[in-house]
């Protein structure tokens, strides 16, 4: 039997949007449960000794990174919008309360449908994800109810269950998003999806 793999995401990390796009997709292609595991990469970049994403401190770096996006984005058929200068004075966007919503979510049945709902809103329509109304009505979109999820974003519990999992991902060795783990084994970037799914079948 397949073994499931964990799907390592931010919602503010640009490739983690082609992953959550079409992880379902490719995994049931190979018969592979999917565990979705939303953490932040703030702490992880700090650990790193970095304020901000590599994108933003390297230039070049970032430059590239859109260009790549945009491509990728094209291969795949999804919708791309390339930030304009004001977005970009805001990247990487504050994830925490969609991390936080994203774990609430995943409990239920549309809890998946939520999280893509969530990095479409950002990546192909601009929309702020550090709004509560911009997550409210893609919670309510989604087959929830805004009003409970919100508050139970906000909880202790759901507080401490986000930093359990940055703190699992520092454990896993993992340093940035997407990323996939199955038995131990790291895999990182969208462009190692389908290897992290191929290994899950060995």
């Amino acid at each position: 039997m397949p073994r499931p793999v964990d799907f390592w995401f931010d919602f503010a990390s640009t490739y983690s949007y082609l992953s959550a796009m079409r992880i379902e997709a490719e995994a049931e292609k190979r018969g592979v449960l999917v565990n979705w595991r939303p953490f932040l990469l703030g702490p992880i970049f700090t650990a790193q000794g970095w304020n901000t994403s590599p994108f933003a401190i390297y230039p070049a770096k970032g430059r590239n990174m859109w260009r790549d996006m945009q491509r990728r984005a094209d291969k795949y058929g999804l919708a791309f919008h390339r930030p304009d200068a004001d977005q970009m004075a805001a990247f990487p966007s504050h994830s925490v309360l969609a991390g936080r919503c994203g774990l609430v979510a995943l409990d239920e049945d549309w809890g998946k449908k939520f999280c893509r709902s969530v990095f479409e809103a950002q990546f192909a329509h601009a929309a702020d994800i550090a709004d509560p109304v911009t997550i409210g009505d893609l919670i309510d979109a989604a087959g929830g109810v805004s009003q409970t999820v919100l508050f139970s974003a906000h909880a202790r519990g759901t507080k401490d269950m986000l930093r359990a999992n940055v703190e699992e991902a520092k454990s896993l060795g993992i340093f940035g998003a997407p990323s996939f783990t199955v038995d131990g084994e790291l895999f990182w970037g969208d462009d190692r999806l389908e290897d992290a799914l191929d290994w899950a079948q060995r």
